[in-house]
């Protein structure tokens, strides 16, 4: 089910919400029971073919991983610190990565397979479950944490909802188990609050309008262009190259940023808050300042479950680079089964280290920092070159586009009208528009900071306590008819359901 459907909007969420309201005074297992069978619906509405008859196998499979992982906690944290619990986990870390390795990656290494030596003759069919990524990384974080003794006694419900609510559960944020657990317990006889609802459906209105409004927009623009740089007819001019780059580059960011601050909106229509996902990422300086703004939930995972058991920086400079490509390596490799996502994060973690290596070098020379506009430019560049192989269908389209963006293909503008693929003739327009959003505009946390919208907001200096601004958002009735405005203009733009780009990863 799509946040951005009237199915999820009309129907799905307030009737969660009013059972949720209905069930305060009951037991707490029973409302969080309700909120569970809620999610697991919301899991099970997906159907991977709508043609043929819906199946439960993935809903089985979710409460499958979850049982396996649940009651391995339990084990492990009976064992904490121990030999034989260290054996148990890895066991149990490569149960959930085998389980992801098929889904994901058997028809990729497979194909890799039969390009070198035939074999097999056919490629598996492999249909890929929804957010097997997703919740296979949220279990392997609590596996690793119940053997470092950092997790208590969990109940079952409680983790079910942890590993399923329905919010988080499609694409993230990453959620820890230590952030949400103690959240669960403190909703006791609480129901649905004022405050809570004017917060939570105000950032569920924002996330839909840079979904519909802006991300699909600028998709009119990035889709057939990238098509037409993977297809056999012409190639791409030029400016149609540097149109498609920025407006996929924008587009990622809206539509992924949009699904963030919906989810984050409707965890706190229930009294929950997530932790912030995305803070200004094309407002970095640096690619370091970039991962550290950008899918900020997975870039804390990557760090504290992968680069810092590989070694951190603890063994060395030559060593912290090998860890940092490692890292973005494996990384990229998560986001998708394709030679495009591997160079992605062969990519990243090539930058990042050269980023570190001038951080060591300007500090060794006592040189003076780069000026913010030529940093963000120059960061922002680098990433848009990023997502060029991010979105491509392989790595020929990439090399297409690139050499049209830097004019392989000649210098020629726009193309005539017999031979344009972006119907809309007015293709520059969201594109400006969404680097002025980007560069020039609070993002929705800064804008809805008094009522601290989402988790660890303190990381970050413009988020700490500070006097007031007018443009501050608050529950009152002119901002209640700014939303009323938002969601207009979201009506307005509703024609079709999109899917999220990072609907199934």
């Amino acid at each position: 089910m799509l946040f951005n459907s009237y199915t999820y909007l009309l129907l799905f969420l307030p009737l969660v919400a009013i059972g949720f309201h209905l069930l305060r005074h009951s037991k707490l297992r029973l409302s969080l029971g309700w909120l569970v069978l809620m999610s697991l619906a919301f899991y099970g509405w997906w159907n991977p073919d709508p043609t043929q008859p819906w199946s439960p196998k993935y809903v089985l499979m979710i409460l499958g991983s979850c049982t396996f992982n649940y009651f391995l906690g339990k084990r492990l944290s009976a064992l904490k610190h121990s030999g034989p619990g260290k054996a148990i986990l890895g066991l149990g870390i490569a149960a959930n990565l085998s389980t992801l390795a098929y889904f994901k990656y058997a028809t990729f290494l497979a194909g890799i397979s039969q390009n070198l030596t035939g074999f097999p003759a056919e490629l598996p069919h492999i249909i890929l479950p929804l957010a097997i990524s997703f919740f296979t990384f949220l279990q392997i974080a609590y596996l690793v944490d119940a053997w470092k003794g950092k997790t208590e006694e969990y109940h079952f419900t409680d983790y079910l909802l942890f590993v399923t609510f329905f919010p988080h559960l499609i694409a993230g944020p990453l959620i820890h188990h230590r952030e949400m657990m103690p959240q669960f317990a403190k909703n006791k006889n609480r129901g649905l609050h004022s405050n809570d609802m004017s917060v939570g459906l105000t950032l569920l209105a924002l996330g839909l309008f840079k979904k519909v409004v802006v991300a699909d927009y600028l998709a009119r623009t990035s889709s057939p262009i990238f098509e037409l740089a993977a297809g056999d007819g012409r190639d791409p001019t030029m400016l149609e190259a540097w149109a498609g780059a920025l407006s996929y580059t924008l587009q990622l960011y809206f539509d992924f940023s949009g699904y963030s601050d919906m989810a984050l909106g409707s965890a706190r229509i229930f009294g929950i808050r997530f932790p912030l996902n995305f803070h200004s990422p094309y407002k970095a300086v640096s690619i370091v300042d970039f991962w550290r703004r950008w899918h900020i939930t997975l870039s804390r995972f990557l760090r504290d479950y992968l680069y810092i058991p590989l070694g951190g920086n603890r063994k060395g400079p030559g060593r912290r680079y090998v860890n940092l490509f490692v890292t973005m390596l494996l990384g990229g490799l998560w986001h998708g089964a394709g030679w495009t996502f591997i160079i992605w994060g062969a990519l990243h973690g090539a930058l990042l280290c050269v980023n570190h290596a001038w951080f060591a070098f300007r500090k060794k020379m006592s040189l003076p920092a780069i000026p913010k506009p030529l940093a963000i430019g120059m960061t922002f560049f680098a990433v848009l070159i990023g997502w060029v192989f991010f979105k491509s269908k392989d790595f020929g389209a990439a090399q297409n586009m690139l050499y049209a963006m830097f004019g392989g293909h000649g210098w020629s503008g726009w193309p005539p009208d017999s031979m344009i693929v972006v119907k809309d003739d007015r293709a520059w327009k969201p594109i400006i528009g969404g680097l002025v959003l980007c560069w020039a505009f609070p993002n929705t946390q800064q804008f809805m900071k008094r009522y601290l919208p989402a988790l660890n907001l303190k990381e970050f200096s413009d988020m700490k306590a500070g006097p007031h601004r007018w443009w501050h958002w608050r529950p009152t009735v002119p901002w209640a008819l700014f939303t009323l405005g938002v969601l207009y203009a979201v009506g307005r733009a509703f024609d079709k359901v999109s899917e999220f780009i990072y609907f199934q990863f």
